[in-house]
C-alpha cells in the first residue's frame, strides 16, 4: 500500500480506530525499508471539538498536524436536517481531506477503516441498496490523483479496542447527535446476532470477499 517517496496522509477523526492507524504508520515508518513521509489531519465539522490530545500525541510521535474547519455539521444537521447523515457525511469529509491531501502535496490518503467496518457496509448495500458492495483496500481516484488506502481491513475491531486501551490513546467522544441510533449501528448489531449462532461468521464473510477479487468486488491489499 505504500512505496518509497509517497507522502501519507492519515485522516484522524478522534476515534480510536483513526488513532491507532496514526500509531501504527508512525512506528513502522521508523523500521520500514519503504521510506516515507506522514501528515495527520484532523477535520472540525463545526461543532465544540476538543484536539489537545490528538496534537499531543501527533507531537510525540513527530507527525505534523493539521485542523481544518469545516461546516460539515451545521450542513447536515441544521439546513438539510439529515435523519441518516451517514453516508453524505462521510462524502463530505472525504472531500475535504482530498481537498488537504492536494494542498499538502500528500498522494495518498490513510483510513483507519477495520474489518468490522467493511462488513458492516457490505450488510448496509445488500439492505438497503441491493447491491453487493463494499469499499476496497486501496482505491486510487483519477480525479485527484490521490490512492486511499486502508491499512487495517483485517484487523478485528476488538484488536483495535485491546490496542487503543493499552497504548493509552487520547480518544476524543464522538460530538455527532446521531451516534449510537444509525443504520450502521443496526448493521453492527445484526452481525453481532448472526454471529451468535454463527461464531466465525465475520471470518468467513471476509473470507468470501477475498475469493471475489478475480471479479473486482475486492482488492487485494
Amino acid at each position: 500500500m505504500i512505496e518509497d517517496g509517497d507522502r501519507v496522509a492519515v485522516g484522524v477523526s478522534g476515534g480510536k480506530d483513526s488513532l491507532l492507524l496514526l500509531y501504527a504508520l508512525s512506528l513502522y515508518r521508523r523500521f520500514s525499508k519503504t521510506k516515507y513521509e506522514l501528515r495527520a489531519f484532523t477535520l472540525s465539522m463545526g461543532e465544540p471539538f476538543d484536539t489537545s490530545g490528538i496534537a499531543r500525541l501527533c507531537a510525540q510521535l513527530d507527525v505534523p498536524y493539521t485542523v481544518k474547519k469545516t461546516d460539515i455539521f451545521q450542513v447536515l444537521f441544521d439546513i438539510r436536517k439529515e435523519k441518516n447523515p451517514c453516508s453524505l457525511c462521510a462524502k463530505m469529509r472525504r472531500g475535504a481531506l482530498n481537498d488537504l491531501c492536494r494542498e499538502y502535496g500528500c498522494n495518498k490518503l490513510a483510513l483507519g477503516h477495520h474489518r468490522d467496518d467493511v462488513l458492516e457496509t457490505l450488510v448496509l448495500s445488500l439492505l438497503h441498496e441491493g447491491r453487493i458492495h463494499t469499499f476496497h483496500p486501496k482505491t486510487y481516484l483519477d480525479r485527484t490523483g490521490i490512492t486511499v488506502i486502508r491499512p487495517m481491513v483485517y484487523l478485528p475491531e476488538k484488536h483495535v479496542i485491546h490496542m487503543q486501551k493499552a497504548l493509552d490513546l487520547p480518544v476524543v467522544k464522538n460530538p455527532c447527535p446521531a451516534d449510537g441510533s444509525t443504520e450502521r449501528e443496526e448493521a453492527k448489531a445484526l452481525l453481532d446476532e448472526l454471529c451468535k449462532k454463527y461464531p466465525n461468521a465475520r471470518e468467513l464473510m471476509l473470507s468470501a470477499l477475498r475469493n471475489t477479487a478475480q471479479y473486482g468486488l475486492w482488492d487485494k491489499p
